[in-house]
Order: structure tokens, then C-alpha cells, then sequence
């Protein structure tokens, strides 16, 4: 199975998928993704993370690896508000490119940095909503709920992929049950 992670430059795409793969944060300065790249998971669920760059230019490149992606991770940074605002865009070129079963979520990252907060989680939870795909806050930095968003894909692509379909995993009630779990922060 194939999760692309989408989104603007900068809001945290690479960091997400260390955050997942490695436990670890990648601090510092690095140099952006260029075009797309690409981790295998051997002893996880899904086996194929994609990297997307967010810039622009590598869209046309990006574009043709959204027909064979089962799930995208679609991420804006809190931080930053035109990250946010393109949310609309990135998701109309998913539903252009994409196969039209792919399980979406939307994350807003760079959770864990409150004092520089420009967009609100009930904008994110609004938006979400709106589109019709679950949501949750993400921080590369703490990790927190970064398991969850994949956990919460993972799910979803298993029970797709089951032989008797009358059974269904339910996305939506999953990471809201999960994060209500989690308790009022979601830590």
C-alpha cells in the first residue's frame, strides 16, 4: 500500500515521516524534498511512504504518483496561515489526480508551537468537516498524534483490503474515539 504525504513547502512533510519511521525529529535546517521521495516500511502497515515536495514547480512530477497512492496525508502548518489557506487547492488537485477511493486525511502540523499559532484547530476541524475527512493536529517535534494519523490510515487500508467487505472500519469514529482518548491536549 502507497501513502503520499501532500502539502506545502515547509509545513513538515519530511519531519512527519522521520517523526514516524526513525522516532526522531529532524532538527536543524535541510534541504527540501525535491520532486518526491520515497521510504519503505518493512515491519509496518503501510509498505510505501511518499515524500511530496510542496513547491510549485514539482507539481506536474507529483502529480503522477497520486493515481497509484491508497491514502494521502494532506498537511498545513499551524504556523503559517497561506499553508492553510491552499488547503482548498491541494485538495482539488487530489480529487483531479487521485483514485477516487483513496482514504484522506488532513493534518495540521506543528502542533507543539503555541506561541507562534496563526491557524485555530476549530478551523481545522471546520474545514475537515467540510470535505468530509477526518482530522488531527500532529507535531513532528513531540510526536504527537503521528502514530495516530498513520495508525489511523493503516486501519482504514487494512479493512479495505479484507475479503469480506461487510465488515467496515469507521475513520472518522476511530480518531475522534482515539483522540478524545488522548484527553484534552491530546497527549
Amino acid at each position: 500500500m502507497q501513502v503520499m504525504l501532500v502539502g506545502d513547502s515547509g509545513v513538515g512533510k519530511t519531519c512527519l515521516l522521520v517523526r514516524f519511521k526513525d522516532g526522531a525529529f529532524l532538527a536543524g535546517s535541510f534541504i527540501s524534498t525535491v520532486g518526491i521521495d520515497f521510504r519503505v516500511s518493512l515491519n509496518q502497515y503501510p509498505k510505501e511512504i511518499w515524500d511530496t515536495a510542496g513547491q510549485e514547480r514539482f507539481r506536474s512530477v507529483t502529480h503522477a504518483y497520486y493515481r497509484d497512492a491508497h491514502a494521502l496525508l494532506l498537511l498545513y502548518d499551524v504556523t503559517n496561515k497561506s499553508s492553510f489557506d491552499n488547503i482548498q487547492a491541494w485538495l482539488t488537485e487530489i480529487h483531479e489526480y487521485a483514485q477516487q477511493d483513496a482514504v484522506l486525511m488532513l493534518l495540521g502540523n506543528k502542533a507543539d508551537a503555541t506561541h507562534n499559532r496563526v491557524v485555530k484547530r476549530e478551523d481545522g476541524e471546520k474545514l475537515a468537516k467540510e470535505f468530509g475527512v477526518p482530522f488531527m493536529e500532529t507535531s513532528s517535534r513531540s510526536g504527537l498524534n503521528v502514530e495516530l494519523a498513520f495508525t489511523a490510515v493503516a486501519k482504514e487500508l487494512k479493512y479495505r483490503s479484507m475479503k469480506d467487505p461487510s465488515e467496515k472500519f469507521k475513520l472518522h469514529e476511530y480518531v475522534s474515539k482515539e483522540m478524545k482518548g488522548a484527553g484534552c491536549c491530546g497527549t
